[in-house]
């Protein structure tokens, strides 16, 4: 490898790592003033980035909506996958972890509102909204069906989700929320 290729591996690096951050950053911005409020400058500041420099890396803020709700549903996702597959780990608590990835972060004052923000704007992010959440039912349904129960892990995980989404708009902290659905798992899954 040359200098030159080394030097635009490292700032292909840095660029990503620059893109995610202001992700990360505009994931916080439009769940603090939701969609329609949330201006391009707001994220710009709240990521310290100039306002052109964003436009730079997204061409408006429909697409860096889409990338930043994108970008935390795969990485959910992959953590999720992660969980469920380290068999070392006993069955409830892999599921647990993978419930606690995938909605459990997203309980509290702030974080309720990047649910809300992603379900009252689903013509904005396309067929993820659904593509995501089935992804992450078919991991839970392979894990529980290594359990004791295996005919009835769809019936089981589908009920799991229901009980995670009623326990979301129930509980004030992740804490309250990774106790209840414990309650649910030790019931459901055994």
């Amino acid at each position: 490898m040359t200098d030159s290729g080394g030097a635009r591996e490292e700032s292909s690096v840095a660029g990503t790592s620059r893109r995610d951050a202001v992700l990360e950053s505009a994931l916080g911005v439009f769940a603090r003033y939701g969609y329609r409020r949330t201006s391009m400058e707001e994220v710009a500041r709240t990521a310290r980035i100039s306002r052109p420099g964003l436009y730079f890396l997204f061409e408006s803020k429909e697409s860096l909506f889409r990338a930043a709700v994108t970008q935390a549903l795969e990485r959910d996702l992959a953590a999720a996958e992660r969980l469920l597959a380290d068999q070392g780990t006993p069955l409830r608590e892999r599921v647990l972890g993978a419930f606690d990835r995938w909605a459990g972060r997203y309980v509290g004052p702030l974080s309720n509102d990047v649910s809300g923000v992603i379900e009252q704007n689903p013509d904005l992010l396309g067929a993820i909204v659904v593509t995501a959440p089935d992804r992450f039912e078919a991991l839970v349904t392979k894990a529980v069906e290594d359990g004791p129960f295996p005919e009835t892990a769809t019936s089981v995980v589908r009920t799991l989700i229901s009980v995670s989404v009623g326990l979301k708009h129930q509980v004030e902290t992740r804490q309250e929320y990774r106790d209840r659905l414990a309650v649910a798992i030790d019931l459901l899954v055994g």
